[in-house]
């Protein structure tokens, strides 16, 4: 089937020829006759990157009344990115004809947007909230609608919006058609299709809540602590991607992002806690790629719209199963491929199972890749990046000679290692110190079952003394943020020693300890002192042993601790998959 086999109008076909657009997709294909021809609801089932905007927006182009001044469509959407990219996209569908279409958020001026308004448009697009402002102001008559359009209607639920909607279609014609579109159909998307609509003809690409098919879903089993280094190695392992990370907090998406950008990654992060300018901007570097990574919260990412996203990275599984789907349909749009990755602990591993019912696909089981194929992967890549350099030999010329004399007592092999080695020493440092850091899956209890690391080990019985190992008082602690495995990658970052160097750890509430061999002691005092630990100056100091009269550890410890160590707490209770809690607050505070 083609475009003009659907019965749109002839300025609009020119302006797909234009686009580019030469097939409809089959959402596209289901809808656009139907609401073409027929003066009745619709709800349209289909994940996000299935072409649903064009699906509503050529049909609604080709219907309004060309030139007549009152707004006669309404497209409602959650999130200002979205309503932007959606009046955006009706723009390019209507060059040939004379419609206008006008879009309304909130975050900027809104005297401006009356202006808009009062100048002329067919279409509305608006998020909830800015319409409805704008409707309690009478600069837009709800009367005069004879289209309303849902877009993304779970989404907009989910966020509290739904006051909102009832607000806006409650003020709309009765004769009006409501088109519904939506990603998954949860039981309040169901009751607006029984409140406002009537006998709305449904259309369902693929099963309700099933993902897209080119999406490749891969989980990933590491123990809580090995999140943050378990995204650094997917990252690595995948030096083209150009994605997003899902955190479930600001907080969190803050310090991921930091982290990553400290670390020398091009990341930023896009969460409620920036303005308005600031979200503007880092969506304007994403989308000119001049970002790499984007570590945002759900609430942040709605709206999202960005063709060629090839990985989405879940750093936490989110509240609600529907929210997986809305984060898996960033990437693999306009019929692309792409990698949905998630990150569970071993007691959280059973969530997969309820996803992969709900969304009707499979999971693979992945693993974290290690250091040598990392290394490889980012070997060939900085390879290929030389070999693709463009030599500009005139600009060079001057200084090539003097250049080529400094080399005149190596080998072609020699020069290759020493211009590899100034780029990929650090790299292969790093790594080399690097364990295995899949966790085995289960939702035991047992408390060694999410260790990780080979720094995180305790003893039941009380500390074995051993005259061979020198032990360390650490000034941070639990309430600093601090765990085994960042201790050991403090210690061995700080003085180039290998893992197995480091002995037993113990982390306390306000402080920690560890050991070494004695010959390590001085080497480790010079270099470790003054090091940073996620923004605090750590200090170490050598434990008196008990034959010089006293003990640091009950100095600072307050005693003998109990059998363990300090061996680790029970992690926080799952907060599973409830998503109730979450909507009612939101509505609460709304109202």
């Amino acid at each position: 089937m083609t475009f003009e086999e659907l019965g749109l109008k002839s300025g609009v076909l020119k302006s797909l020829k234009t686009l580019g657009f030469e097939t409809p997709t089959p959402i596209q294909q289901e809808a656009i006759p139907h609401l073409l021809k027929e003066e009745s609801d619709f709800v349209g089932l289909a994940q996000t990157g299935t072409g649903k905007t064009a699906a509503f927006g050529l049909p609604l182009v080709s219907k309004v009344e060309e030139g007549r001044k009152k707004p006669q469509g309404l497209v409602i959407c959650p999130t200002r990115e979205l309503c932007l990219q959606i009046s955006k996209d009706i723009q390019n569908y209507s060059k040939n004809v004379n419609v206008n279409t006008v879009a309304v958020y909130g975050g900027t001026d809104i005297k401006r947007q009356i202006q808009d308004i009062k100048k002329g448009a067919q279409i509305i697009v608006a998020t909830p909230g800015r319409l409805v402002d704008l409707t309690n102001r009478r600069a837009i008559d709800l009367n005069q609608i004879d289209w309303v359009v849902l877009d993304e209607a779970d989404e907009m639920l989910n966020m509290g919006f739904k006051e909102d909607i009832d607000h806006i279609l409650d003020h709309t014609p009765l004769e009006r058609n409501v088109w519904l579109f939506s990603a998954t159909m949860p039981k309040e998307v169901a009751s607006i299709a029984k409140n406002y609509m009537e006998q709305p003809l449904e259309v369902s690409i693929g099963h309700k809540n099933q993902t897209n098919e080119n999406i490749e879903h891969i989980y990933f089993t590491v123990s809580d602590r090995d999140r943050y280094s378990a995204v650094k190695r997917l990252i690595d392992f995948n030096p083209n991607i150009y994605g997003l990370i899902f955190c479930r907090t600001r907080r969190e998406t803050a310090a991921v992002a930091e982290k990553l950008g400290k670390e020398g990654y091009s990341a930023e992060p896009l969460h409620g806690d920036l303005s308005q300018a600031q979200r503007d901007n880092v969506m304007r570097r994403f989308r000119t790629k001049a970002i790499q990574i984007l570590v945002a919260t759900d609430v942040a990412a709605r709206g999202i719209d960005v063709d060629d996203i090839t990985h989405v990275i879940n750093y936490n599984l989110p509240d609600e199963i529907e929210n997986y789907t809305h984060r898996s349909g960033r990437t693999a749009r306009a019929g692309k491929h792409g990698e949905s990755l998630v990150l569970v602990t071993p007691r959280e591993s059973y969530k997969i199972k309820q996803i992969e019912k709900k969304i009707r696909t499979s999971f693979t089981k992945g693993n974290i890749p290690n250091a040598k194929e990392i290394c490889e992967i980012q070997l060939m890549k900085l390879v290929d990046k030389v070999i693709t350099t463009p030599v500009k030999e005139e600009d060079m010329a001057e200084f090539l000679p003097a250049v080529m004399q400094e080399f005149d007592s190596f080998s072609k092999e020699e020069v290759i290692k020493k211009f590899v080695s100034a780029e990929f020493n650090r790299f292969i440092e790093y790594y080399n110190r690097a364990g295995d850091i899949n966790a085995k899956e289960g939702r035991g209890r047992d408390r060694d079952r999410d260790r990780g690391e080979r720094g995180d080990r305790r003893e039941r019985g009380g500390r074995r003394n051993d005259e061979n190992k020198t032990r360390f008082f650490v000034n941070l602690g639990k309430r600093d943020g601090l765990n085994p495995g960042g201790l050991l990658r403090v210690v061995c970052d700080s003085t180039g020693l290998k893992s197995d160097k480091v002995g037993r750890i113990d982390i306390l509430a306000s402080f920690s300890f560890f050991e070494a061999d004695n010959n390590l002691a001085d080497d480790i005092i010079q270099k470790v002192n003054g090091a940073d630990y996620e923004g605090n100056t750590v200090s170490v100091e050598v434990t008196k042993k008990k034959s010089d009269g006293g003990s640091r550890d009950g100095n600072r410890g307050g005693g003998k601790r109990r059998s363990g160590g300090g061996g680790g707490h029970r992690g926080k209770r799952d907060r599973g998959f409830s998503g109730g809690g979450n909507r009612s607050r939101e509505r609460s505070r709304r109202r």
